[in-house]
């Protein structure tokens, strides 16, 4: 029998216009919910963008793509924290909103995070890069930082209706990381994971339990640096609507 596919899921917190805060995966979208903030989330491009138009029909003051990114710098370490000047991807290249770019910068770029923060263009795929080679080539193509599979949908739809849009996206398998097939044999379309996949991955071919070690402890770096940036666009007052820019 045919399994059917839950809409993404949708978590809201806080007033009137939110912020909508667009994400791949379950645990990026628990470090982003907060007062004011609606959360939308899924693996399957089709699924987030459903979810995106149903939030947005209740109105949003501005989308900003938060989450985790490959490495497409080669002297980005996990953990590093971009905030994007611009996304370049299926849609072609969309700019983020300047001000509303400056002060989560401002907001992001101070504390822990000073050492791991970087400004530039990010990338957006529609799958994903799992090789070394690719991201390089990606890199030498577009000059982007990062690259993600959420950006360009969150950006396109907040070009459509002409509401600001940003992106925060934190490193999470560096650009020389060729992931192996386990770490992404257990993604379920509605952004949560399955562990019996990656088990069975695991059976199939043991000798990619070392890389996937490694990729746990980028996986802890990543997140350490979501919760700072979100903790930092609270403290920073920058997903307030007052603070952001028509």
């Amino acid at each position: 029998m045919a399994r059917s596919i839950p809409p993404a899921s949708v978590v809201a917190s806080g007033g009137a216009p939110p912020v909508i805060v667009v994400t791949g995966m379950a645990f990026e979208a628990r470090i982003a919910r907060g007062k004011g903030v609606e959360v939308v989330y899924a693996a399957r491009a089709d699924l987030l963008e459903r979810a995106l138009s149903a939030a947005l029909a209740h109105g949003c003051s501005g989308i900003l793509s938060f989450g985790t990114a490959g490495g497409l710098a080669p002297e980005l370490e996990p953990g590093a924290l971009i905030v994007a000047d611009a996304v370049q991807g299926p849609f072609g290249r969309i700019e983020t909103n300047r001000n509303w770019t400056d002060r989560l910068s401002a907001a992001c770029s101070g504390g822990a995070l000073r050492t791991r923060f970087r400004r530039g263009v990010t990338a957006a795929v529609s799958a994903p890069l799992v090789t070394a080679e690719d991201k390089q080539v990606l890199h030498r193509t577009t000059g982007a930082l990062a690259v993600d599979m959420e950006s360009h949908i969150a950006g396109a739809a907040a070009a459509a209706r002409g509401l600001p849009f940003a992106v925060c996206r934190t490193i999470v398998d560096p650009a020389w990381r060729t992931l192996p097939p386990a770490a992404t044999a257990g993604l379920r379309d509605d952004g949560t994971t399955a562990l019996g996949p990656i088990l069975r991955e695991l059976l199939r071919q043991p000798s990619q339990i070392g890389a996937l070690i490694e990729l746990a402890g980028d996986a802890r770096a990543a997140k350490r640096s979501l919760v700072l940036a979100r903790q930092a666009m609270d403290a920073g007052g920058t997903l307030i609507v007052d603070a952001i820019a028509p």
